[in-house]
């Protein structure tokens, strides 16, 4: 997850980081309402005076955690090693290959924050990465070649594509990755081509 900047204090970071596996730990053991500051300080092992050294309750704190993770996922999807040439896309969808093996790398974060009830805040941001994801790719002269051609307007797609990826990830962590990152990513360019196909026109004879 998110790294230390040159400007950040390493105790920050590390205090951070303790609460923050203490959450996902509580996380997998009872509901979020359930989860108090006293049990979440002990459970870090720092007393409640540090965790109001960075956040005000429990709720600023998982809205400063999803923050984090849209930077980390950003930061990976914007890296130069994310945009590859057409041919190379074609073969994976690069871009979700390196989104699937970050989050395969944490996956028991991931798990516990994607899938848990009521940390929609998690959800909800990924989501909206997932939709700007889905804008790049049809926001394109091809793109909206094909959706005229199909007569689907682009914010149907736009609503489908992200609910669809966000889906299949939680689904995916869900059941304990049974397919690797790249396998998954490449399903997911098989089902994108299947429905980018152009419209078959009627023959002649067909009339």
């Amino acid at each position: 997850m998110s790294q230390a900047t040159p400007r950040t204090d390493p105790r920050i970071v590390r205090t951070r980081r303790m609460l923050r596996d203490a959450l996902v730990e509580l996380l997998e053991e009872m509901d979020v309402e359930k989860i108090s500051v006293n049990r979440l300080a002990e459970r870090a092992t720092i007393n409640r005076v540090t965790f109001y050294l960075h956040y005000r309750d429990i709720p600023d704190m998982m809205e400063k955690m999803a923050d984090e993770m849209i930077e980390d996922l950003r930061a990976i999807l914007q890296s130069p090693a994310a945009r590859q040439s057409p041919a190379q896309q074609a073969e994976g969808w690069p871009l979700m290959v390196n989104l699937l093996e970050h989050i395969a790398e944490n996956f028991r974060f991931y798990k516990v924050i994607l899938t848990t009830r009521r940390t929609t805040v998690f959800t909800e941001k990924f989501l909206r990465l997932l939709t700007d994801m889905v804008v790049e790719r049809i926001d394109s002269p091809e793109g909206e070649a094909n959706l005229a051609a199909l007569g689907i307007q682009r914010d149907v797609v736009v609503w489908y594509g992200s609910s669809a990826l966000i889906g299949t990830i939680i689904s995916w962590l869900r059941n304990d990755m049974p397919y690797t990152p790249l396998y998954l990513a490449k399903q997911f360019m098989l089902m994108r081509r299947q429905h980018e196909k152009p419209p078959v026109l009627p023959r002649a004879t067909d009339q």
